[in-house]
């Protein structure tokens, strides 16, 4: 089923414009990111075939079936409440059931480890493009050779340079661990190619160094340290920068580096909008996701405060949210009851 579907069968509940233009905080190069809540054709909701969600390619528009909408909203998710809670303006269609889905009935102090929760998956995000920026990696990957050193009394030499140094080659290396020692091997080689040792790894992309069968009495040329586990993070390092390059939007990438922080400061300012809003919502018990402060977060965006600077600022957020936290005259969570209640009474409606 696609968002097509759901606008022929006239199965869309609500529907709105989301983003930086429901938060007012949109320019003349945002898109328009659309979101919204549907129902199922009866034979599906009750038979095999339940969507709980359904998006377009960009995932710029995304629609909640009203089960799993409910359910999120009960989570206090930051995402759904602040569709719920969408200003007039920004709201494209409204069934008259959607009435039922009031505002009041699923804010709690939920919402302080659901909104800062996020928030500090905003920060991390940031710090992860910060150390991109700051460290980028080359394209051709480091093979588990790499991370292997030769013992030199009391130093080490990188194996590579050690068998050029010597005029060796790594495939007439033969490995046999030693005991007790993790990461540490014998080392011999075969100088007549009739051993039939197995090198020191199989090929270039081999996870894991090669141990030989040893004829008794050879002697150990030398001994070699295999650091296995700096292997397997680079590995992953790797993967997740070339995805990030592959993936990144550009224009906003250019716009991290222009600004020369070091940062991705669109993340940073979700992140303090999203504090902000947590704290507003636990001091006042409402949920208003226009801001107030345009100029402040728009100057987050364009990279105009130094990262310390807004990791204080979110820090000091966060104080405040655990401060009002204790004082708020929320609920500790919503009434589960209460609001099944109603999502079968909204059922009820769609499916008579």
């Amino acid at each position: 089923m696609t968002i097509q579907d759901l606008k022929s069968q006239n199965l869309i509940l609500f529907e709105v414009i989301s983003g930086s233009k429901s938060f007012g905080l949109d320019t003349p190069t945002s898109d328009t990111d659309i979101k919204g809540v549907y129902y199922l054709p009866k034979e599906q909701f009750y038979g095999l075939h339940y969507i709980p969600q359904i998006s377009n390619e960009t995932n710029d528009e995304v629609y909640y079936e009203i089960g799993r909408f409910v359910e999120l909203l009960l989570k206090n998710n930051p995402n759904i409440l602040e569709i719920l809670a969408s200003p007039t303006d920004c709201i494209l269609y409204k069934h008259p059931l959607m009435e039922r889905l009031q505002l009041d009935d699923f804010l709690s102090k939920l919402c302080k480890d659901s909104f800062a929760g996020y928030a500090m998956t905003q920060i991390k995000k940031a710090t992860g493009l910060n150390k991109k920026i700051v460290n980028p990696m080359e394209k051709q990957k480091k093979s588990l050779l790499d991370f292997c050193y030769v013992l030199q009394g009391y130093n080490s030499v990188v194996l590579s340079q050690w068998l050029e140094s010597n005029g060796l080659l790594q495939e007439r290396c033969g490995l046999i661990n030693m005991p007790n020692s993790k990461g540490m091997y014998a080392l011999f080689y075969d100088e007549t190619a009739t051993l039939e040792y197995r090198g020191i790894v199989k090929n270039e992309f081999s996870n894991e160094v090669s141990l030989s069968s040893v004829p008794k009495g050879e002697k150990e040329l030398a001994y070699l340290s295999c650091n296995q586990d700096g292997y397997s993070k680079y590995c992953k390092e790797y993967k997740e920068y070339w995805d990030w390059i592959e993936k990144r939007n550009e224009e906003r990438y250019n716009t991290n580096k222009e600004h020369g922080k070091n940062y991705d400061s669109k993340n940073m300012m979700h992140t303090i909008r999203l504090l902000q809003t947590a704290e507003h919502i636990l001091s006042k018990g409402t949920l208003h996701i226009k801001v107030t402060n345009r100029d402040e977060l728009l100057a987050i965006k364009a990279g105009k405060m130094e990262y310390d600077d807004l990791l204080l600022m979110a820090n000091n957020l966060i104080a405040s949210i655990e401060k009002h936290y204790e004082t708020s005259t929320l609920p500790e969570t919503p009434d589960v009851e209460k609001v099944i209640d109603i999502l079968i009474s909204i059922r009820e409606e769609l499916y008579r």
